[in-house]
């Protein structure tokens, strides 16, 4: 298969999205359940690629050492392979709108460029340079603390999860935590059992709420129920570099 057929397939799939429900679901939530993005042979693929010994990865962490949680995970090298690539570029034109938007709705300055590409120029020019997609693996009593991905002061305010495994069958619990501090109200969160090779689409920070005074920022972390039997991976696509 050759690398145009291939990014059609990965567009046309972040495409067969309905983004004007997945926008109105992240304006109500602050996550919104993507379409199927990864085949079932591509999530086992993908998963088969955790014990690579080679140069796949660039680290691994151990959850539980770090107080994250339990479990592990592990990060890509970059130049990711195909299907991560490929995913990225397709999402970050249709994230990019509502990054902008979200940003002007604060009173921010939306410094995101029109291409992934320049904007990962930039992350690299403010010293952000290592690769963040990442792989995670979760087994029975594994969880994953409340946290957001920020790595640096460029951060992009979308990000993106797939569950490499089948609900109900490799894995029970495991499901998808989203925390939300509202402005001057109780914090609400949400829980989303994510099907097997969709993704879901999630607040990196923080996003406008409206209130009596305007708009105010929502802060929001993200993390994963305890896995109450079986084996969970997911592949995790943020779109800003780390420092």
């Amino acid at each position: 298969m050759n690398s145009q057929v291939a990014q059609d397939i990965w567009r046309d799939r972040v495409e067969s999205g309905n983004w004007e429900a997945i926008g109105a679901e992240l304006e109500e939530y602050g996550g919104a359940l993507l379409p199927q993005l990864l085949s079932d042979a591509e999530t086992e693929q993908i998963r088969e690629l955790y014990d690579d010994p080679g140069g796949v990865f660039r680290t691994t962490v151990n959850m539980g050492w770090h107080r994250f949680g339990e479990g592990e995970y592990r990060y890509f090298n970059s130049p990711y392979p195909e299907p991560i690539e490929r995913l990225k570029q397709a999402l970050y034109p249709r994230l990019l709108p509502i990054a902008r938007d979200w940003w002007t709705r604060l009173g921010r300055d939306a410094v995101w460029p029109d291409s992934l590409d320049e904007w990962l120029e930039m992350c690299h020019n403010a010293g952000q340079t290592k690769s963040t997609a990442i792989l995670l693996k979760y087994g029975e009593k594994d969880w994953n603390a409340l946290h957001r991905d920020l790595y640096g002061d460029l951060v992009f305010p979308l990000q993106v999860v797939i569950n490499l495994n089948q609900p109900g069958v490799d894995h029970t619990g495991g499901e998808f935590l989203l925390l939300e501090q509202r402005p001057r109200a109780q914090s609400r969160g949400t829980a989303t059992l994510l099907p097997h090779g969709h993704g879901y689409v999630f607040t990196t920070r923080d996003r406008p709420v409206e209130s009596k005074r305007g708009w105010s920022a929502a802060p929001i972390r993200h993390g994963v129920s305890a896995i109450r039997s079986g084996e969970r991976h997911t592949l995790a696509l943020v779109f800003h570099d780390a420092a």
